[in-house]
């Protein structure tokens, strides 16, 4: 147990240094490094990934609630749009977490994989939203807000690589969308993380310390430095050539969905 908790420490100071230079959520580096170190420490093979994945969501509440307090103070948070993904969204991640737990670990792991290639290869080439003219009606926000609910929990992140380009292509500027998506990161977080510690409640093998399936020594440690080093990274983002780091991190992603498969 001190062992991981040490090294989550470690995990969310360079968590959340790439989240703030980035621009993106932990998750993508949470959740396979935590699966890596739960499988060393002898974690059942059958519960890794899900308490990975819970534990993930878990550190994500309160550094969602540091970035919407951020964005709002600015006045970028468009609430009416909050509101109107946030329900959904909700629904969306509680069916993701009971999904995930009857989904098989190698297919759940090639799931984890994919996404993992995905956003490497969008970093790596640099592709951005595009922007558009797609009229979003409420039954369209409803529904997709379910979708970016329902994969966000599954894989274990905030949805942000999800919800911006939906976003973008209803014509809302970047920095609105960006500030959006944080906001929207606080219900998937919340409704993943309760689904979670209810759906592995009463599963006997998980080790001690485990909340369901957030495993309560990594979710405490990779919390406490995240959130220390998230503006840290954000000031270092104007500083630092961006374009080329994220090149740096794509192969970061690829080497980490690599060990996922190969594990």
């Amino acid at each position: 147990m001190i062992t991981i908790f040490l090294a989550s420490l470690v995990l969310g100071l360079v968590a959340g240094l790439l989240a703030g230079l980035f621009g993106i959520g932990g998750g993508l580096v949470i959740v396979p490094v935590l699966a890596l170190l739960f499988t060393v420490h002898g974690f059942p093979a059958e519960q890794v990934l899900l308490m990975a994945v819970a534990t993930s969501l878990a550190t994500i509440i309160l550094t969602a609630m540091s970035s919407v307090a951020a964005h709002h103070r600015l006045g970028t948070v468009v609430w009416t749009k909050v509101l109107r993904l946030s329900l959904m969204i909700m629904v969306g991640a509680a069916l993701g977490a009971v999904l995930a737990k009857q989904i098989p670990v190698d297919a759940l792991r090639y799931i984890l994989v994919v996404f993992l290639v995905y956003v490497a290869i969008l970093m790596a080439l640099q592709v951005k939203p595009k922007s558009g003219a797609v009229q979003q009606t409420i039954a369209m926000d409803c529904a997709v807000a379910v979708v970016i609910g329902l994969l966000s929990s599954i894989v274990g992140i905030g949805g942000g690589t999800l919800t911006v380009p939906y976003l973008v292509r209803g014509q809302m500027p970047m920095r609105n969308a960006v500030a959006v998506a944080s906001a929207c990161g606080l219900p998937i977080a919340l409704a993943g993380t309760v689904s979670y510690a209810l759906l592995g409640w009463n599963t006997d093998n998980l080790p001690a310390w485990s909340l369901g399936y957030v495993y309560f020594p990594a979710f405490v440690g990779v919390s406490l430095c995240s959130m220390l080093t998230a503006p840290l990274g954000a000031k270092l983002a104007n500083k630092l050539p961006a374009a080329k780091l994220k090149r740096y991190f794509s192969i970061l992603l690829l080497v980490m969905a690599v060990k996922l498969l190969w594990h």
